[in-house]
């Protein structure tokens, strides 16, 4: 299993066994593995059975994961029977720094990305490749009928996707979802982020308008509970928020207008009240509301622009997106010679 410290662009060739060069597939499957120790096998193996036209190879990124995936996905590699890259990164990074890494090393026409634990039946990938290139599709995003989570989550996701229609330049009702296809035009653009904080479908809205959409099932999740909490929840939108958008910044500002408005308002109320009426009593509750209104918004106004100055000050020190511990690749090559 040869390490290689080198990412690969998609459509180049890499070294196989004995130095031939490996023709690029026409798909690869980047898949984030994080407490997939007992998914990732099983995914592995149903993925290895697809009959992509062109060959496929499978892209696995451990984003430091506690347990032991990466024992499992190293595994995985001396009985791999289509191309497996296994990358390991130093810690975790979020999951879409893990889809970035992933990306960098995928050599495909097209990459497609989707979650480990098993929600996402493998079937579908065919159908997702072959929407994407019979169509002529940069990229093709999954929708669910009925999606397999949590409450607390799915409105969670609505809540993310509305914020999304808002902010990105995506076409309206698109379901962002974490399992699409996209074209190696739109990988290569995408990969030349280099920011601590990607958010991958706002890159993608800012490469490409040639966006589509299947319906897809959507599996309960085969084991484990999600790796999405509420607070991993609030930092992918804060990524979506203040990564892509000038919005919050454009809205704080609105608001401040809105109050100095309202404070003109109020200051030439106070002062016809005080020129018509000798009989104006201090008004503690009124004084109270109005500072306290004022204050809730100069401080959620300063909390806007410091989360913009504190991700500058962090990408301009060189914050890393993700670190590369190894890469180890399988040996099988026969079964991608054979399709090419």
């Amino acid at each position: 299993m040869p390490a290689t410290p080198l990412a690969a662009m998609p459509g180049q060739t890499h070294p196989g066994p004995g130095g031939a060069p490996v023709p690029a597939p026409a798909l690869s499957i980047v898949v984030p593995v994080y407490r997939g120790a007992g998914t990732i096998g099983v995914l592995v193996e149903a993925l290895s059975a697809l009959r992509a036209e062109g060959g496929l190879e499978i892209v696995l990124v451990n984003d430091g994961s506690p347990d032991n995936s990466g024992e499992v996905c190293r595994a995985l590699l001396r009985h791999a029977t289509v191309p497996v890259i296994y990358i390991e990164h130093a810690r975790n990074f979020g999951e879409h720094n893990a889809v970035m890494t992933g990306l960098r090393h995928a050599r495909g026409a097209y990459v497609i990305t989707m979650d480990d634990d098993l929600q996402n039946p493998p079937e579908e990938v065919l159908r997702l490749f072959d929407h994407a290139r019979h169509g002529g599709w940069d990229v093709v995003y999954t929708r669910y009928a009925r999606k397999q989570h949590a409450a607390w989550r799915n409105l969670g996701s609505r809540f993310a996707n509305k914020v999304a229609d808002w902010l990105l330049d995506k076409p309206p009702g698109l379901y962002l979802s974490s399992f699409r296809c996209m074209s190696a035009l739109v990988v290569r653009a995408v990969t030349r982020y280099r920011g601590p904080y990607p958010y991958v479908d706002g890159l993608l809205m800012q490469v490409t308008q040639r966006i589509d959409s299947i319906e897809v099932r959507h599996l309960p999740r085969a084991e484990g509970r999600s790796n999405y909490t509420l607070k991993r929840l609030v930092r992918l939108w804060l990524n979506l928020a203040t990564s892509f958008s000038l919005a919050p910044l454009r809205l704080a500002v609105l608001a401040g207008v809105a109050m100095a408005a309202l404070g003109m308002v109020g200051a030439v109320a106070t002062i016809v009240e005080a020129l018509t009426s000798h009989n104006t009593p201090s008004g503690w509750a009124s004084t109270m509301t109005v500072i306290l209104l004022v204050s809730g918004v100069q401080s959620m106004m300063l909390g806007v622009m410091g989360e913009y100055v504190g991700r500058t000050f962090l990408s301009s020190n060189g914050k890393p997106q993700g670190t590369v511990r190894l890469i180890e690749r399988s040996e099988a090559t026969s079964l991608q010679r054979d399709a090419a």
